[in-house]
């Protein structure tokens, strides 16, 4: 979980190496580091932000035309200078940065060790260009044939980036389960972990496979895999604008990304949905929408809020559709040896396209015979090319770690698939299609309308920042909402929150209500409303704080809660799109006014690369 640049061309790398790093900040920025040519292979790295990096190297002479860069999200060793890449190898004539882990890093290290090998961080990353340099030098091989060699060896997730100090003119790159994209620029190429360093100089970009080893020696670019067959690379173009990686006025990404939740959201239906005429499409499934029609079972793989956005997925599959769903984390479905049969469809769910267990239990999954169908964000990402079919959310880049508008975006995808399904299968009738059409087309417009009570969101936060505990209480359809906003302040804040189904708040969680226990509730007007209020008598009669989310209008609800906030009214299904917006707000001003650092919350990174 890290972010990789990398430059060779024509330009002065160090600049361009630095400014992408702070984009890719996001996937980790525990330490960072970068080296260059420059009358040798110097090496310059700091723990803490890139800017602590770049604070350092303020006297330093830079000047170099080829460089690689990393910023780190600790795995093996703790975060200091030492632990942080890139690496030497153990002549020095090596550079390596990595993300990923090597599982055997142990077993090679003891043997490198035994032959004289001195390590000086805790990492596997070291290990690994050790290793690559002791198989050059015993081979006598070319450093791109020893990379190879090792690839065949290592046991894990790997992209890397290799710079050789006897030869200025060439960077050596591959991949195994972590992401790298490759820009092609003229007499010039970039590496990198994902797009947003590398969009400001080209949109040209290639993305490396797993097993596939690339290497730029004079202005040239090939393409192998580890069989050493070359490889003839897919050059894509990048739909990016550099405008939707920068904050744009916002304080905080994060901000940015709840008020741009209109705009993902009518993005993700633009050509999708048309209710005048009774339009909806999703080209990515129209192959497989009478499959997914006449299967007995669904299993959705997720992690993280992908898996809240599952469970929203679940109740509405369950209801429109009537096919039976089960939602998993993908980290506990592929270690537990699930009962998936032929026939069966699995719905893997992720912001970024390169969650490792996701990617994992795709694999298991298609081994079994499930049809695997992706939701995803990013385009070219590892998970769309491993499913059968798919669609995109089309949120754009999400740099704040908390998913914000993913969430959102995937909802509304999983949606649109539940009801083109439910009318496929026939278990939906014309006129709640319709109905159903017209309420998403109008989605945007009542996250609008919350957006604006901002101003009153920010000062109920101000009355509970000091709180230590929360409770989130939903039921149906927003007990899910109810997980993803205590997991929102979890992330972000730091307060220790947890949510639950409403109902069962009265088989435990009812006995940390206290005058200090402040309680959200999800509580709009729906099929359970009379039971969440019957919940909030039961906590105010224990004196908790209530903090309700409650249908514009609604009379009952504020005479019992301490604060309410309105949201408009909506077809049952679709609350979580709107529900969720006003408790990312909540979260966002109680870690704002804690001084918390909002876009990059301790200890987290935003794509989960590693197992």
């Amino acid at each position: 979980m890290c972010g990789i640049v990398a430059y060779i061309g024509h330009r002065e790398a160090y600049p361009l190496i630095i400014k992408g790093l702070k984009r890719l900040e996001y996937r980790g920025y525990d330490s960072s580091g970068i080296a260059l040519l420059n009358d040798g292979l110097n090496i310059y790295k700091k723990k803490g932000k890139v800017v602590d990096l770049e604070a350092t190297l303020i006297n330093e002479n830079l000047t170099s035309t080829i460089g690689i860069g990393h910023t780190r999200w600790a795995t093996h060793g703790e975060p200091n200078d030492v632990n942080a890449h890139p690496h030497y190898s153990a002549s020095q004539n090596l550079a390596i940065i990595h993300n990923g882990i090597i599982e055997n890093y142990s077993s090679i290290k003891k043997n490198l060790i035994k032959k004289g090998h001195v390590f000086y961080s805790d990492t596997d990353s070291e290990v690994l260009i050790h290793f690559i340099e002791d198989i050059q030098v015993n081979t006598g091989c070319l450093l791109e044939e020893a990379v190879r060699l090792a690839m065949k060896e290592v046991v894990g997730a790997y992209a890397i980036v290799i710079m050789d100090a006897t030869n200025p003119s060439q960077l050596i790159a591959a991949r195994k389960g972590s992401p790298l994209v490759i820009g092609v620029g003229d007499d010039e190429f970039f590496f990198a972990s994902d797009a947003t360093p590398i969009i400001e100089y080209t949109n040209e970009v290639i993305y490396l496979n797993d097993y596939e080893l690339a290497v730029v020696r004079d202005g040239e670019l090939t393409v192998k895999n580890i069989d050493n067959i070359l490889q003839s690379p897919y050059i894509q173009t990048v739909e990016l604008e550099l405008e939707a990686i920068e904050k744009g006025g916002y304080e905080h990404f994060m901000l940015k990304e709840i008020y741009e939740q209109p705009r993902s959201v009518a993005d993700c239906m633009r050509g999708r949905v048309n209710a005048d005429s009774g339009l909806l499409v999703l080209g990515g499934l129209r192959d497989y929408v009478d499959k997914l029609a006449k299967t007995k079972r669904i299993v959705i793989v997720a992690c993280g809020t992908s898996w809240h956005a599952g469970l929203v997925a679940e109740y509405i599959f369950e209801e429109l559709a009537r096919i039976n769903v089960e939602v998993e984390y993908a980290s506990e479905f592929r270690y537990r040896n699930p009962i998936i049969k032929e026939g069966d469809f699995v719905i893997a769910i992720s912001q970024s396209g390169e969650t490792a267990d996701t990617l994992a239990a795709i694999e298991l999954a298609k081994s079994k015979g499930a049809t695997i169908i992706g939701v995803c964000n990013v385009v070219g990402s590892s998970i769309p090319r491993a499913t059968h079919a798919g669609a995109y959310t089309h949120a754009g880049p999400e740099i704040g770690v908390a998913s914000t508008k993913a969430f959102t975006a995937q909802v509304t995808v999983l949606a649109m698939m539940a009801i083109a399904v439910a009318r496929k299968k026939g278990t939906l009738h014309e006129d709640t299609f319709r109905r159903l059409l017209f309420e998403l087309e109008r989605i945007p417009s009542k996250i609008e309308t919350v957006l604006k009570t901002d101003e009153k969101i920010k000062e109920i936060a101000a009355q509970f920042k000091d709180s230590r505990n929360f409770i989130y209480l939903g039921r149906g359809y927003n007990f899910p909402v109810a997980l993803e906003g205590a997991l929102k302040l979890k992330e972000i804040s730091y307060i220790h929150a947890e949510g639950y189904p409403a109902a069962e708040m009265k088989h435990g969680p009812i006995a940390l209500i206290d005058e200090e226990m402040p309680v959200v509730f999800i509580a709009t007007k729906d099929s359970s409303y009379e039971k969440v209020v019957s919940n909030i008598q039961e906590v105010k009669a224990r004196k908790g704080k209530v903090i309700a989310i409650v249908t514009e209008g609604d009379k009952l609800i504020p005479t019992m809660a301490d604060y309410t906030i309105e949201i408009p009214a909506m077809h049952e299904a679709l609350i979580p799109l709107v529900a969720t917006i006003p408790l990312q707000l909540l979260s966002y001003h109680i870690a704002v006014l804690r001084g918390c650092n909002v876009d990059q919350p301790r200890n987290l990174a935003k794509s989960v690369t590693v197992e």
